[in-house]
């Protein structure tokens, strides 16, 4: 199943998706830069004005609520009904979604506006969606990763989409096949974006690729694999060397990094 993986790398490069993002204000530039990196093509649209009639036009739509505000609010309900009236791919980033209220209703009201493709988030916030208990502090999850999977299997069978939990192993599901992903390194969690940098990714691949569920494990193992060579990189141990390095090696990311991919398929 790996070399499913490269090609959706590969898919990516070859068709330079055109991304949609309706993003955290305080990691846009990250997301827009590591789209770049990958391959693709960001536009942070959200401009009430403009966002239905350009959902339509772009390959993926990316909804991150981390710094929500009732004008982003307001396009992510147009720019949603404009993608599902063409079927294009949805990604939701539920940031803070556990800790803030107002974030999970309206996340549940998007959902009324239009399918979603994939939820991303840490593990705290996919639990928080799915009705679980979790341990949450602001946008950080300190959830130890109890009944992981079997909290994203629920909300992918809630919401009819795939699932991906972010943490020290990523999970993937739709509900029916599912992957952990044991990539990564402690590093990603002390720099800002890291989280909304890869649910940016999943957008871009899932952009150029039909399998939502492959589409979203080859961006997080894209993101995990980039992140440890980043460390590895000199100066890779402090944070804003790190952060250089991470968008760089997402740059050169390619089937030989990808080997390294360390992949369970349940």
């Amino acid at each position: 199943m790996n070399h499913k993986l490269i090609e959706c790398l590969k898919a990516v490069r070859q068709t330079t998706p055109l991304v949609q993002a309706i993003t955290n204000y305080v990691t846009v530039n990250d997301c827009a830069n590591i789209l770049l990196a990958a391959g693709a093509s960001p536009a942070m649209c959200e401009a009430s004005d403009e966002v239905f009639e350009f959902s339509q036009m772009v390959n993926a739509l990316y909804l991150n609520v981390g710094t929500l505000t009732k004008e982003q609010e307001m396009s992510m309900y147009l720019a949603v009904r404009g993608a599902s009236l063409k079927g294009n791919p949805i990604i939701l980033d539920p940031v803070a979604c556990g800790a803030i209220p107002r974030k999970k209703e309206t996340i549940e009201r998007l959902h009324k506006f239009g399918q979603f493709t994939v939820i991303k988030g840490n593990l705290g916030e996919i639990k928080a969606l799915a009705g679980v208990e979790a341990k949450v502090r602001g946008v950080d999850s300190l959830d130890e990763g109890e009944d992981g999977l079997e909290s994203c299997k629920k909300l992918a069978q809630e919401y009819g989409c795939v699932v991906a939990a972010t943490g020290k192993t990523d999970i993937v599901t739709n509900g029916q096949r599912a992957c952990l992903i044991e990539n990564g390194t402690e590093i990603l969690t002390r720099i800002t974006g890291a989280g909304c940098m890869a649910g940016a990714l999943v957008a871009g691949f899932c952009g150029a690729n039909n399998d939502a569920f492959l589409s979203t494990a080859a961006a997080l193992l894209t993101m995990s694999i980039a992140g440890e060579l980043a460390q590895e990189a000199p100066g890779g141990d402090l944070p804003g060397t790190f952060r250089v390095h991470l968008i760089d090696q997402i740059s050169l990311m390619d089937e030989e990094a990808l080997k390294r991919g360390r992949v369970q398929w349940l």
